[in-house]
Protein backbone atom coordinates (compact mmCIF):
# COMPACT_ATOMS: atom_id res chain seq x y z
CA UNK A 1 0.00 0.00 0.00
CA UNK A 2 0.81 3.50 -0.53
CA UNK A 3 2.90 5.46 2.21
CA UNK A 4 0.02 8.76 1.85
CA UNK A 5 -3.09 6.23 1.44
CA UNK A 6 -2.20 4.44 4.49
CA UNK A 7 -1.83 7.48 6.56
CA UNK A 8 -5.09 8.62 5.61
CA UNK A 9 -6.57 5.27 6.69
CA UNK A 10 -5.04 4.75 9.74
CA UNK A 11 -5.86 8.66 9.95
CA UNK A 12 -2.35 9.39 11.75
CA UNK A 13 -2.83 12.26 8.60
CA UNK A 14 -6.50 13.50 7.97
CA UNK A 15 -6.14 14.29 4.18
CA UNK A 16 -4.34 12.68 1.33
CA UNK A 17 -2.99 15.65 0.08
CA UNK A 18 -1.47 16.75 3.48
CA UNK A 19 0.39 13.49 3.67
CA UNK A 20 1.72 13.79 0.28
CA UNK A 21 2.99 17.26 1.49
CA UNK A 22 4.77 16.04 4.20
CA UNK A 23 6.52 13.31 2.88
CA UNK A 24 7.85 15.81 0.09
CA UNK A 25 9.47 17.51 3.00
CA UNK A 26 11.22 14.54 4.11
CA UNK A 27 9.33 14.36 7.12
CA UNK A 28 8.43 10.53 6.95
CA UNK A 29 10.74 7.54 7.34
CA UNK A 30 9.96 4.25 6.74
CA UNK A 31 12.37 1.95 8.85
CA UNK A 32 14.95 4.56 9.00
CA UNK A 33 14.90 5.61 5.20
CA UNK A 34 13.61 8.95 4.13
CA UNK A 35 10.20 8.17 2.08
CA UNK A 36 8.29 9.44 -0.47
CA UNK A 37 5.01 9.39 -1.01
CA UNK A 38 4.31 6.34 -3.31
CA UNK A 39 7.08 4.63 -1.20
CA UNK A 40 5.31 1.10 -0.28
CA UNK A 41 4.50 0.61 3.53
CA UNK A 42 4.11 -3.55 4.59
CA UNK A 43 3.15 -4.99 7.97
CA UNK A 44 5.84 -4.61 10.34
CA UNK A 45 7.46 -1.62 9.02
CA UNK A 46 8.03 0.90 11.19
CA UNK A 47 7.24 4.72 10.47
CA UNK A 48 8.83 7.95 12.21
CA UNK A 49 6.73 11.14 10.95
CA UNK A 50 7.58 14.48 12.19
CA UNK A 51 4.52 16.71 13.27
CA UNK A 52 5.73 19.96 14.37
CA UNK A 53 7.57 19.73 17.61
CA UNK A 54 7.27 16.14 17.93
CA UNK A 55 8.39 12.87 16.52
CA UNK A 56 6.42 9.74 16.63
CA UNK A 57 7.29 6.79 15.86
CA UNK A 58 3.95 3.93 14.80
CA UNK A 59 4.18 0.12 13.77
CA UNK A 60 1.84 -1.04 11.04
CA UNK A 61 0.24 -3.78 12.11
CA UNK A 62 -2.58 -4.32 9.66
CA UNK A 63 -3.34 -3.16 5.82
CA UNK A 64 -6.44 -2.02 4.74
CA UNK A 65 -8.09 0.16 1.67
CA UNK A 66 -11.09 0.99 4.43
CA UNK A 67 -11.82 1.03 7.90
CA UNK A 68 -14.17 2.42 10.14
CA UNK A 69 -13.18 5.67 12.34
CA UNK A 70 -13.27 4.13 15.44
CA UNK A 71 -11.11 0.23 13.85
CA UNK A 72 -8.45 3.04 12.48
CA UNK A 73 -6.28 3.04 15.60
CA UNK A 74 -5.98 -1.15 15.26
CA UNK A 75 -3.74 -0.84 12.23
CA UNK A 76 -0.98 0.68 14.13
CA UNK A 77 0.72 0.88 17.71
CA UNK A 78 2.43 3.59 18.56
CA UNK A 79 5.67 2.51 19.49
CA UNK A 80 7.29 6.03 21.04
CA UNK A 81 6.34 9.84 20.86
CA UNK A 82 9.54 11.92 21.54
CA UNK A 83 10.57 16.09 21.15
CA UNK A 84 12.03 17.11 17.76
CA UNK A 85 15.16 18.57 18.47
Amino acid sequence: MRLDKFLKVSRLIKRRTLAKEVAEQGRIKINGNVAKASSSVSQGDELSIRFGQKIVTVKVNDLRETVRKDEAETLYTIVKEEKAE
